[in-house]
């Protein structure tokens, strides 16, 4: 199961089941397994200023 998870800062969501095809991320990366200097497409944040999407 696939989740997803939303930057504190502007509201993007990273969803694990689509990825980040434009920053080089496959459908199905896995958060935990995105490099640490990726940072968020929309804003510029770091990866820490994401949290889980509780469902």
């Amino acid at each position: 199961m696939f989740k997803k998870y939303i930057c504190s800062i502007c509201g993007h969501v990273y969803d694990e089941a689509l990825g980040d095809p434009d920053s080089g991320l496959a459908p199905g990366t896995l958060f935990e397994d995105i490099p640490e200097d990726w940072i968020c497409p929309d804003c510029g944040s770091d990866k820490s200023t994401y949290s889980l999407i509780e469902d």
